[in-house]
């Protein structure tokens, strides 16, 4: 159980630091944060099918605490921008014909 414990303490400690980082004012480094807490949860739901009824009992509190501090954590973040349209600008020069260079 102690690895099992080590992975869930991992995960609280990530969610920490996402929380550090987004007070900090650095969102960034927080959904870093988060994706290695992600990292944690899923190795705990990989080894789950393995787990004692004991373990998943202590496991699954401690792990549904993190989560759920992992969950407000993320409603905190700012939306991530993309760029999903844009118009092209004409480079003039690659518009002209090479016939006319020089004659401008």
């Amino acid at each position: 159980m102690d690895a099992l414990l080590k992975l869930t303490a991992d995960a609280g400690v990530e969610v920490s630091a996402a929380e550090t980082a987004l007070e900090d004012g650095a969102p960034g480094a927080a959904r870093d944060a988060l994706d290695r807490a992600d990292d944690a949860l899923a190795a705990l739901r990989e080894r789950w099918g393995e787990m004692s009824a004991t373990e998943r009992t202590v496991i699954g509190e401690a792990a549904r605490a993190v989560r759920g501090r992992r969950d407000l954590v993320a409603t905190q973040l700012p939306p991530v921008r993309t760029v999903s349209e844009g118009v092209a600008e004409l480079d003039p020069e690659q518009e002209r014909d090479p016939d006319e260079a020089g004659t401008g």
